[in-house]
């Protein structure tokens, strides 16, 4: 029996679609460049544990509505009045709406499309792929604002781009080109404006084309492994490489590579 896709939840500051396997997910507060408020990290968290929860879902393409912003960073009228308590508590949702993003067991592709600022920059960063428009650009300037990045941007940029080019980043509060982003290996392409959402569905479709328990132990071995040491990684990535030579998937993988046709995956 074949699953259908659930219906996508309503949301007020998020445009939230399912298409042929791909939730498409877009920050829709063009006005004030897509910035994060309370009710758009909620809106957020439900868009992301849909796809997390909806078996037809292969993967999710994270995007911003209009031409100039992907996200812009926090909404600065919010930040302008928060209190100590609200602060910490503001971050830590922020920071366990990224972790679902990033462990969400399925690739996640931001399509950069304008500014990624400050909490912009640290949701492009929490996606498994980032492809970038040309006139993109990326910054985490939260030190301009007397306060420091509280969506993870301390530690994914190091993780990403190294401590050197993450601390120059982070405290100057300068921003980078797509270009300069792609030379440190912070986005993984830099593509046309108008061939951002197409190249992100290709990225996507090649992935979803394999087996989906495979991609989701890869995705969950890399993850946990960068918090590990080296040898404890191994013996996680040996664990997963157990579990996936047990599925049906592996048995259709290695078929049909046998018989030199295109494997038929079922997540089983």
């Amino acid at each position: 029996m074949m699953n259908s896709p659930a219906a996508a939840p309503a949301l007020e500051n998020v445009l939230y679609e399912k298409k042929d396997g791909i939730a498409y997910v877009t920050l829709n507060r063009p006005k004030v460049l897509n910035a994060l408020n309370q009710r758009t990290w909620q809106d957020l968290r439900a868009a992301f544990e849909d796809a997390r929860d909806d078996a037809t879902v292969r993967g999710v393409i994270l995007t911003g509505a209009g031409d100039k912003a992907f996200i812009a960073g926090a909404d600065i009228s919010e930040i302008a009045h928060i209190t100590a308590v609200d602060a910490e508590q503001s971050s830590r949702y922020g920071q366990d709406v990224l972790t679902l993003i990033e462990n969400l067991g399925k690739p996640v592709i931001a399509a950069v499309n304008g500014f990624a600022l400050g909490g912009g920059c640290e949701t492009a960063m929490a996606c498994t792929i980032r492809v970038a428009s040309e006139h993109a650009r990326f910054g985490q300037p939260e030190v301009t604002l007397g306060i420091i990045p509280g969506g993870g941007g301390t530690q994914r940029l190091p993780r990403l781009v190294g401590k050197g080019r993450a601390l120059q980043i982070i405290l100057s509060g300068a921003m980078i080109t797509a270009q300069e982003a792609y030379r440190i290996g912070l986005v993984n392409e830099v593509v046309p404006a108008d061939n951002l959402i197409r190249r992100a569905e290709t990225i996507l479709n090649q992935i979803a084309g394999n087996a989906p328990i495979a991609v989701k132990f890869s995705l969950e071995a890399a993850n946990k492994g960068l918090e590990t040491s080296q040898s404890e990684g191994l013996a996680l990535e040996a664990s997963y490489f157990g579990i996936c030579a047990a599925t049906e998937d592996k048995k259709e993988g290695t078929s049909a590579f046998l018989e030199k046709r295109v494997p038929q995956f079922q997540g089983r």
